[in-house]
């Protein structure tokens, strides 16, 4: 690293959707730029949870002087609570709700006494090392999200995540369009983006008009009302409230995690509610049906969420029938669509009337579209852009838009980065240098990263052709079979009705062995015939069935 630049690198949040968290760096002095996971997709079998790869921080942990955090939803602070001991217990800064979120989770897993945790204000400057951090309010779908301009040695770096310019937010706050100007006008050197919604012309809705959707459905729905969305988007919940407010129904709070999210924001003051709306569960049974809203979670058809266990007749305090209203106030995300449906469908087949999709108005992105990134740039008129939070045709897209947007934005100002791109940047000079080793560290129950790569792959091996299990007894002495073959298949064939191909798999092995130990009288070496099991069986039977089950030989000695 040239010592008189600062070094920015994206440990995962960039060429992506969600796991968002990036390093800046100058001298010995390193920031991290939020915390985040990503949730797995359809191919990562049995992983809860996407880490961000942090092999590039382990060998300076003594250079860390904080984690920075834009906002409390789990693609920004949810890998807090699996990372900060590698990290070294680097202090903490987000607002109050982050900071309250990110307290839940750290107490959780009885890390809270080792961590400092330092609230903001989004007017406040304050300074981490040799960096002065001043945060700016945004909105978003979450309240107390803000952006962070950061003054380096270098010129200033600014960092705005997940935004959009709403102007009638539902916490009354709207993005802080005057200190982006301001921010303007002192020619800052890099902007760091959210660009996931590019490809949406336009501007995006305000969040006020989900609002009068749930009015609409409230106004007109026969029976209980119950709604599904991200337990962190604290704002719908609050819509959602005042339509049962309005409306006069008792509202029910339904899932661990909207339970958990619901109290630290009444108990901040984000959430509101009049005295006697909120109620338990088991209160249900009180009322009529046309007097309750369930709010609950698995709008992205999470197996265990709650909405998911009242699709498949599984949540003890709610049973899905006629008359029911069932509202999913989210968009799958890439790689849920399939979940989603399943559950949808099973609620159809119950008798619900299920209202989704993005034409029914009861969704809106908490992200800025074409328009609003445009402004953006036209207010702060950065030096240097990196687009993130986004695919790869994301960024793509994103350059094609800037590009258009005339010369003064040259093509080599607007940089893509992937994740372990190493960019370093001064006032002459902004550029991709180098690339680190980034990859997954996967979340499966309790244990992190136990299961890399190669465990993931025999997963979605075994998910494809199964396993067949090879069991065999020999002769130490001269390697003969003593008893066996015997085959056990899983996933790969009914053996029942395969017995054709069981009996000439066992006759494949029989002739290996028997071939290998008339050809010598030396010890046998388990190893080695392990791996001939391995070898004849696995050719034996693509050869006959155009198949690849995974062949697990145990060789037993006697």
């Amino acid at each position: 690293m040239t010592t008189n630049r600062a070094r920015l690198i994206p440990l995962g949040g960039a060429a992506e959707v969600g796991r968002n968290m990036w390093v800046l760096e100058y001298a010995d002095e390193i920031l991290i730029l939020d915390c985040g996971v990503m949730f797995p997709e359809a191919d990562m079998l049995g992983v809860d949870l996407v880490l961000p790869d942090i092999t590039y921080l382990r060998d300076r942990t003594e250079k860390i002087k904080g984690i920075l955090l834009s906002h409390g939803h789990e693609d920004h602070i949810g890998a807090v609570p699996h990372l900060i001991g590698d990290l070294g217990f680097p202090p903490i800064y987000g607002t109050r709700l982050t900071i309250g979120m990110v307290s839940a989770k750290l107490k959780e897993r009885k890390l809270l006494d080792q961590t400092t945790l330092h609230t903001i204000d989004d007017r406040q400057s304050f300074r981490v090392g040799l960096f002065e951090v001043e945060p700016f309010h945004v909105a978003h779908s979450i309240p107390d999200t803000v952006g962070f301009a950061i003054t380096t040695p270098v010129g200033l770096v600014i960092y705005l995540t997940d935004w959009k310019f709403d102007h009638t937010p539902v916490d009354g706050k709207p993005t802080d369009i005057d200190a982006l100007a301001r921010l303007g006008h002192r020619n800052p050197l890099v902007l760091i983006t959210d660009c996931v919604r590019v490809e949406s012309r336009g501007y995006t809705p305000s969040e006020a008009t989900v609002g009068e959707a749930f009015d609409t459905i409230f106004a007109t729905a026969p029976g209980r009302i119950i709604l599904a969305t991200f337990a962190s988007n604290v704002s719908r919940v609050q819509q959602v409230i005042e339509s049962a407010q309005a409306y006069g129904r008792k509202m029910v709070l339904a899932g661990r995690s909207m339970e958990n999210i619901s109290r630290i924001a009444f108990d901040m003051g984000f959430l509101k509610a009049e005295p006697g709306t909120l109620i338990r569960p088991h209160e249900m049974n009180s009322y009529m049906d046309d007097q309750i809203a369930v709010m609950c979670t698995g709008s992205q058809g999470e197996p265990m969420a709650a909405l998911s266990r009242m699709a498949n007749r599984d949540y003890p305090h709610v049973k899905i029938k006629d008359g029911d209203t069932v509202v999913f106030s989210a968009t799958p995300i890439p790689g849920n669509e399939v979940s989603v449906s399943r559950v949808i469908n099973n609620l159809f087949r119950l008798g619900a009337d299920v209202v989704y999709g993005g034409t029914s108005g009861v969704h809106v992105s908490g992200h800025a579209a074409q328009e609003e990134l445009k402004m953006l740039l036209a207010l702060l008129r950065p030096t240097y852009i990196v687009p993130f939070h986004g695919d790869y045709r994301h960024m793509v897209l994103y350059r094609k838009m800037v590009l258009g947007m005339g010369e003064q934005f040259p093509p080599e100002s607007v940089l893509l980065a992937e994740g372990g791109s190493i960019m370093e940047f001064d006032a002459e000079f902004g550029r991709i240098v180098g690339k680190t080793h980034v990859g997954n560290i996967y979340v499966d129950g309790t244990s992190v990263g136990d299961v890399d790569n190669v465990v993931v792959r025999d997963r979605q091996m075994l998910s494809k052709d199964g396993i067949l299990m090879v069991v065999v007894s020999i002769d130490s002495t001269n390697g003969n079979i003593v008893a066996g073959p015997d085959i056990v298949s899983r996933g790969f064939v009914y053996m029942r009705q395969s017995t054709d191909l069981i009996e000439a798999t066992k006759d494949t092995v029989r002739k290996a062995l028997n071939n290998d130990s008339s050809e010598s009288n030396t010890t046998v070496d388990t190893a080695f015939v392990n791996r001939k099991i391995k070898d004849v069986v696995s050719e034996f039977l693509y050869r006959e069935t155009r198949r690849r089950p995974m062949v697990l030989p145990l060789v037993m000695e006697v």
